[in-house]
């Protein structure tokens, strides 16, 4: 029998209604915790992300310090350039974006992308990452068209260093490029795309040059557009510096050699300044600033002429009879009498060992400073074995070679004196008698730079002998970094052979000779292979061997004129004779000395 309920008294179960109150309660109470959470617990973090929507952030480059020459003539300069960033949280498709960039720009597209990936770590979502550092007109305005089409893309505009002298301050004042990513980690004050001193003195005065960054604040629409902005802190530029090198002189240094192999020091003996520092050939720092390509740059590493190397500081060569200056310092110290002759046959022998001279005939008899303004070998031989390669390595570094002179550029070489203790652990063998004869003349393991030339020679010269630093910079305090053991009666006496070097008739460097000034000068052949001796016993002629097997060409000399005194040292690298190529060289330089110093 089925059971009949009564519609009009029926009522519904209480327990229903209480759990469905109880659902509504519960959710209100939930959306009251959100609420809550997002307003009241996270609500200063959620109102910036607002902010940080509408307001964003970002840094001023800073100007890079200026580089000057002596007379105030530009160097490193800093000009406008523009590269191409994105701002993540505004592109909508980054892989089609990083596309359209390497097909507007041309560079690859897995270079885009590897900067992409690199960056994105170091740069915030809302923040350019530059992925293009340069751009030039016609990219800028394709992209400027485009851009609306494209969002999140940002034209950034950042100073560019630039030299205005290109090529003639290369070796001195290095170039900047972008930092890599040992620096970046080095320096966290650096970005990805900032740009650092990679050589010369833009590397060595890093922390002077780089300025302080700024930082601007921009409102943005919706699409990351700007429409307001505001300096929230100046960017503060880079202290500038201010060279010794006389533009004029370098330039006039420099086309003496055009087209060779080789360096010009212009030192005053006084200051240690350095008017002049040449190193040829050279390279445009400009192209390493706007970023070299593959092909220059492999163009610049096979140079065979190794044009990106200082030869000034980097380079060592055999000092040859430059070195017989030194040498005859040494004698003088060890009480040897200037006036005791030594005959010179041509050919000096010792055990079955014939050395020649550079004259067949030899010289006659000769004393010191005949030795000297003939640059007479067997002279240099004969004493140079009574004296002994222990006091000869003593005397060399008493006189600052096989150290570094502490000039302000990277990477200096501190040549070689060599000894017994250096042959033995150098080759495993005792040293000859007849490398001893061969140092004596310059030639053998002895290597030094040009530079260290020009701050023996200012040793000469200067009061009390002093071993000057090398100085870049002008009106900077001198710093001696050594003195001379010589005294001032056997300097002079070496200066004085240095003088009749170029007046005598028949001196080595009479090219120098002028009634305008006071000029001393000493040449130097260096060998660059063993001696090759034709079927009469004469020897071969530079032009008759092949351009790598001619010898290197030296001069070093002083002047002095109107009360100042100049230093000047040359070496052509492959030239032939020291008196025939590099004594033009030096004369011509002295010669615009002379017009400029009036």
């Amino acid at each position: 029998m089925s059971m009949q309920l009564d519609p009009e008294g029926y009522q519904p179960p209480k327990t229903g209604l209480w759990l469905l109150q109880g659902l509504v309660l519960l959710l209100f109470l939930i959306f009251l915790l959100r609420f809550w959470y997002l307003q009241v617990h996270h609500g200063d973090d959620f109102a910036k992300k607002a902010r940080d929507n509408r307001i964003r952030q970002a840094q001023i480059y800073a100007p890079r310090g200026l580089l000057r020459a002596r007379g105030g003539e530009l160097l490193a300069e800093n000009r406008p350039a523009y590269g191409l960033g994105i701002v993540r949280e505004d592109v909508k498709d980054v892989d089609a974006t990083l596309k359209q960039i390497s097909l507007w720009t041309g560079v690859p597209l897995e270079n885009i992308e590897k900067r992409y990936k690199k960056g994105r770590w170091r740069t915030k979502a809302f923040e350019p990452l530059l992925l293009v550092p340069t751009l030039d007109f016609s990219q800028l305005a394709i992209i400027e068209a485009n851009s609306l089409d494209w969002p999140g893309l940002e034209v950034m505009t950042r100073p560019q260093r630039f030299y205005p002298e290109g090529e003639l301050f290369a070796h001195i004042l290095g170039y900047v490029s972008e930092a890599n990513e040992k620096e970046l980690e080095a320096n966290k004050e650096l970005d990805l795309g900032d740009t650092v001193g990679k050589q010369g003195l833009e590397l060595i005065k890093e922390d002077t040059l780089r300025g302080t960054k700024g930082l601007r604040q921009m409102e943005v629409d919706i699409s990351g557009r700007e429409y307001n902005s505001q300096t929230l802190e100046e960017p503060s530029a880079g202290s500038s510096v201010t060279l010794s090198i006389d533009l004029g002189l370098q330039r006039i240094a420099a086309k003496q050699l055009e087209g060779q192999a080789g360096c010009i020091v212009v030192m005053d003996p006084d200051t240690g300044e350095l008017y002049a520092l040449v190193t040829a050939p050279s390279f445009d720092p400009n192209a390493f600033t706007r970023g070299l390509s593959h092909k220059e740059w492999n163009a610049l590493r096979d140079n065979p002429k190794f044009p990106l190397q200082n030869r000034v500081i980097q380079s060592v060569y055999p000092p040859a009879s430059i070195w017989k200056l030194l040498m005859a310092g040494l004698y003088l110290q060890e009480g040897i009498d200037p006036n005791e002759t030594v005959k010179c046959t041509g050919k000096y022998k010792l055990g079955n060992h014939t050395f020649r001279c550079w004259k067949k005939w030899g010289h006659g008899p000769q004393n010191l400073t005949e030795a000297l303004v003939h640059s007479c070998d067997v002279y240099f031989y004969e004493m140079g074995q009574r004296i002994g390669i222990d006091k000869i390595e003593a005397f060399s570094k008493k006189n600052g070679f096989g150290s570094k002179t502490g000039i302000d550029l990277p990477h200096e070489r501190s040549g070689l004196v060599p000894s017994k203790a250096w042959k033995r652990r150098r080759f495993n063998q005792p040293w000859q008698g007849g490398e001893t004869v061969i140092t004596s003349i310059g030639q053998g393991f002895t290597l030094v730079t040009p530079v260290q030339i020009a701050v023996f020679i200012s040793s000469l010269l200067n009061d009390n002998g002093e071993l000057l630093k090398p100085n870049l910079f002008k009106d900077t305090p001198r710093t001696v970094q050594g003195i001379s053991p010589l005294t001032p009666d056997q300097r002079q006496f070496i200066v004085k052979a240095m003088q009749e070097t170029v007046e005598a008739k028949r001196g080595t460097a009479r090219i120098l000779r002028t009634k305008k000034a006071i000029v001393g000068g000493k040449t130097g052949t260096a060998q660059v292979m063993k001696l090759k001796i034709d079927a009469n016993d004469n020897r071969l002629k530079n032009e008759d061997l092949e351009y790598w097997q001619r010898d290197h060409a030296w001069m070093a000399a002083w002047a002095k004129f109107n009360g100042k005194k100049f230093v000047v040292v040359t070496m052509v690298e492959h030239g032939g004779g020291g008196s025939s190529t590099a004594g033009p060289i030096i004369r011509n330089i002295l010669n615009y000395i002379y017009e400029h110093n009036e």
